[in-house]
């Protein structure tokens, strides 16, 4: 499954993209609202886990690229979350990003992620769609706010991170299909 919009493709993963998922992995600007870099290793693993389930299942996480360019801007897309991640009590889809820090400022994480919520209420027929990121993530928070999110106020300690780390408190953000319509 492709998805489109004026200056991105979204597309399924190509082997050509796991060096580039990396060295976007391993910058210390790019993972600065993650516990770390991750390793090559690690980014290899998550990316062939990213791609099989993106054929899987028809929606994933998809590889973002600009289209005049054909150069990789990053991965955007849907990951399911369970009971089990210990965020919600109930299961939910959220709409989650990470781009290359040279296409920061161009909109592109904006105008990806509102061909996802449009693919994701119109195709999947999905009700409502989550985003959660660190509190001190003032940039994706801006993002989920172009795109029509609220903020839940229901901040969180994030399960998985340590308690002292200035990473754990998250926010919750989230969209309805029929907020999402009233805005269109």
């Amino acid at each position: 499954m492709i998805l489109q919009t004026n200056r991105l493709r979204l597309r399924p993963w190509k082997p050509c993209d796991f060096d580039a998922f990396v060295q976007m992995n391993a910058s210390p600007n790019v993972m600065r609202f993650f516990p770390s870099t991750l390793t090559p290793l690690q980014s290899i693993e998550s990316a062939r886990r990213l791609s099989e389930e993106l054929q899987q299942q028809q929606w994933g996480m998809w590889v973002v690229e600009e289209k005049s360019t054909e150069q990789f801007v990053g991965i955007l897309g849907l990951q399911q979350r369970s009971i089990d991640d210990g965020i919600l009590t109930k299961p939910f889809k959220e709409i989650a990003w990470r781009l290359n820090e040279r296409h920061w400022g161009k909109g592109f994480a904006t105008e990806a992620a509102t061909a996802v919520l449009y693919y994701a209420f119109e195709r999947m027929h999905v009700d409502v769609i989550y985003s959660l990121t660190a509190l001190v993530n003032l940039p994706s928070q801006k993002v989920m706010q172009k795109v029509g999110m609220q903020d839940t106020h229901a901040n969180f300690q994030h399960p998985r991170l340590d308690v002292n780390s200035n990473l754990s408190w998250h926010c919750l953000y989230k969209i309805s299909k029929q907020r999402w319509k009233a805005q269109l």
